[in-house]
């Protein structure tokens, strides 16, 4: 769902593309909005996805490609044995921590991208046979790809929240803002 991105978006292009990246992970925080943890679990499609686990999904994923790009591991490793559970909710997990462990995230991802030298740096891709081979990115895509990411997702959210009570995107907006819609 399209919001109005923040004013300094108008400044700078670190500023501009942050504020995008921060209009997706809204559409994703909004639409977990009021719902119980077995609402936010469950899934009401014949996708295996949940809102719960599409914001797990999320930190972890921009966690894991601004780790990659400082040259540092990522915080959480996955792997075909346990790909599924960047899905999922698991042991103590709750939507709770994982809107903590995102806001952890966010803040990190948006210190490093106001302090790297230049977007026009780069960082190697991850030897993965969808990546071309020693491929490189600039801080740029990082964020473009971010924004991409996010934005895909906070698609799926809308129709899984939708799917869930109906509240559209329109009225978590407003119900974030403390007014009524329509």
């Amino acid at each position: 769902m399209v919001t109005h991105v923040r004013a300094e978006a108008q400044g700078d292009e670190r500023g501009a593309l942050l504020s995008f990246l921060a209009e997706e992970r809204g559409g994703i925080r909004r639409a977990v909005l009021g719902l119980t943890e077995e609402q936010a679990t469950s899934r009401p499609s014949a996708s295996e996805l949940s809102l719960a686990g599409l914001l797990k999904h999320v930190a972890e994923v921009e966690q894991g490609w601004v780790a990659r790009a400082k040259g540092e591991p990522p915080a959480v490793h996955r792997d075909e044995t346990n790909w599924n559970e960047c899905f999922q909710l698991v042991g103590d997990e709750t939507v709770g921590s994982q809107l903590a462990y995102w806001e952890k995230v966010t803040a990190e991802t948006e210190a490093f991208i106001r302090t790297v030298p230049s977007l026009d740096d780069t960082f190697p891709l991850p030897d993965q046979p969808w990546f071309p081979p020693e491929g490189r990115v600039s801080m740029r895509w990082l964020v473009l790809h971010l924004i991409r990411e996010t934005a895909r997702h906070a698609g799926h959210a809308d129709i899984i929240r939708e799917s869930l009570d109906g509240a559209t995107a329109f009225e978590l907006v407003a119900k974030e803002q403390g007014t009524s819609w329509g």
